[in-house]
């Protein structure tokens, strides 16, 4: 190996540290990956780790935050993933050829597996760091910042092939180094780069837009202050409890946060009656959700998983709830859980024609609706987390006073939420 292919290499893997991707939970992605497993295929399993460990500059030393420590976990993390990909790739290479109707396909398949070992390695260290540091579950940590990562990781793996061909085969057009060649190929590079950026910010930008709308909704109502959230965090401790992962968890709190962001739809004259309300007007209430889903349809790619929460959480276990009707498990089981929380915390919090029920009133009156309004078996587990959970969210008023101060002051109305109660229990609204 020549000094000149050394130093390329290294710039390109100290290049791609200009073009990460920032995650949540202080992670980050970048294309440092394409470049260690191309000199994986060109060079010895010794050179890529040492690449790494010799040009991998993950802070400046002039950053305000640059730790010493940090700088070296960095570059030994990314290593340790550099050479278990080198010596996997090697090892498939020399020891398992592989062919398909006699096409010697080993290269393609020691490349594939080799991105999947780095993946493994790489995310499993940073989210045991984070974990760490944080205090976060190492799955949510997972689901957060790397669940779409691996596909990157596989579909790019032709591209780290091509990186290494064009290197090695110095085409005449650009003269006798490939060097010129992969240069070349930077630039939609960095265009698929700038994507990958532009749709975390999006997405990022598209929840927090979410989150406002539905603390808007919830500030509208002094009985409704914060009800979402509550409901989100309840529905998240029985999603817990239930067993469920943290992908599935995530999209039940995210759910619970805009269940109902159809209300945005209700004339105020409806939704701010301050007594019971005529057939008619619960005939408008009833379309929230569907209108919810309705509204958030054009931002299906981002939100769409959230779609059974927020149209069948007032569906009922008898079959006598709204939009459809649904009864027993045809009601999906994230709705099912929500509609707990969210009878729940309509119950404590009153209504003006309806004082709010002390918690240990309102878990009674849930387990009298037991196979009526609720699932059953899901409102035996709600009973289990209302009795070993912290009183943050059993007790309002003592939500109220934790939480107030995370969500921003948008006012409050003097104008109350008048949605009625349903034949057998008081809606949640």
């Amino acid at each position: 190996m020549r000094l000149v292919d050394f130093l390329f290499w290294g710039a390109l893997i100290a290049w791609a540290q200009f073009t990460e991707v920032k995650l949540p939970f202080a992670a980050s992605f970048s294309h440092t990956y394409l470049f260690t497993l191309a000199a994986t295929i060109l060079f010895p399993p010794w050179v890529p780790p040492l690449l790494v460990f010799l040009f991998f500059f993950s802070q400046g030393i002039n950053d305000p935050e640059y730790r010493w420590y940090k700088d070296l976990f960095n570059r030994l993390q990314t290593g340790t993933a550099a050479a278990a990909s080198a010596l996997a790739y090697w090892f498939i290479v020399q020891n398992m050829p592989v062919s398909v109707s006699g096409v010697d396909v080993s290269l393609a398949f020691a490349i594939l597996v080799a991105s999947t070992v780095s993946f493994v390695v790489n995310v499993s260290l940073v989210s045991v760091v984070v974990h760490l540091a944080t205090k976060l579950p190492i799955k949510e940590i997972w689901f957060h910042n790397f669940g779409w990562v691996l596909a990157s990781y596989l579909i790019m793996s032709p591209v780290v092939v091509l990186l290494a061909r064009m290197y090695s085969s110095s085409p005449a057009l650009l003269g006798n180094w490939g060097g010129w060649s992969v240069i070349l190929f930077l630039i939609p590079l960095y265009y698929a780069r700038f994507h990958w950026d532009e749709a975390v910010k999006m997405r990022e930008a598209f929840d927090k837009t979410v989150d406002l709308v539905s603390n808007t909704i919830d500030a509208r109502d002094s009985h409704t202050y914060l009800h979402s959230q509550r409901v989100a965090v309840t529905a998240v401790e029985m999603a817990k409890a239930y067993g469920l992962d943290a992908a599935k968890i995530n999209t039940i709190e995210k759910g619970a946060r805009i269940h109902d962001i159809g209300k945005i739809g209700i004339p105020d004259s409806v939704l701010f009656k301050p007594g019971m309300l005529t057939d008619i007007e619960y005939g408008e209430i009833k379309k929230h959700p569907v209108f919810g889903v309705e509204l958030l349809q054009p931002a299906s790619n981002y939100i769409r998983e959230t779609f059974d929460i927020i149209k069948y959480h007032h569906e009922r276990w008898d079959g006598r709830g709204y939009p459809e009707g649904l009864a027993g498990h045809e009601i999906p089981l994230f709705a099912r859980i929500v509609s707990i929380a969210d009878a729940y915390e309509a119950m404590t919090a009153g209504r003006p024609y309806q004082e709010a029920k002390t918690p240990e009133r309102a878990l009674a009156e849930i387990e009298d609706l037991a196979g009526v309004q609720f699932d059953p078996k899901l409102v035996k587990l709600f009973r289990e987390v209302w009795e070993v959970s912290p009183n943050s969210w059993r007790d309002r008023e003592v939500f109220i006073r934790l939480y107030s101060s995370k969500v921003p002051s948008l006012g409050s109305s003097s104008r109350y939420s008048s949605e009625p109660e349903a034949e057998t229990s008081p809606e949640s609204s």
